[in-house]
């Protein structure tokens, strides 16, 4: 049984997943990238929406502006993870961060 209803059809996309971009519409050698909104990005990242767009609006994130519109590619949100990566914590190891130095008394 068909419906006109565009959110019934089986082929339709769930909400808040990427859209896959056509061939013909997108620039060369983006053919097929996908685009994330903010709240698609923060639940793939498992972060919060708030900061993702707080980051964004800093310049401090790497992302896309589709106009006025935040995206975020799969290369954004994979450079957002690498940046936001830290390496082991072996005992016996100095800190990664320098001392506080004591103030002393005259």
């Amino acid at each position: 049984m068909q419906t006109d209803d565009p959110l019934r059809q089986s082929d339709a996309e769930p909400l808040g997943r990427p859209r896959q971009s056509e061939p013909n519409d997108s620039p060369a050698g983006t053919t097929g990238q996908l685009l994330y909104t903010p709240a698609a990005a923060a639940e793939r990242l498992t972060i919060g929406e708030s900061w993702l767009r707080r980051k964004a609006g800093q310049r401090l994130i790497p992302c896309t502006f589709v106009g006025k519109y935040l995206r975020f590619t799969d290369e954004d949100l994979r450079a957002i993870v690498a940046a936001g990566s830290r390496g082991p914590n072996h005992r016996g190891q100095a800190p990664s961060r320098p001392a506080r130095r004591r103030r002393t008394r005259r």
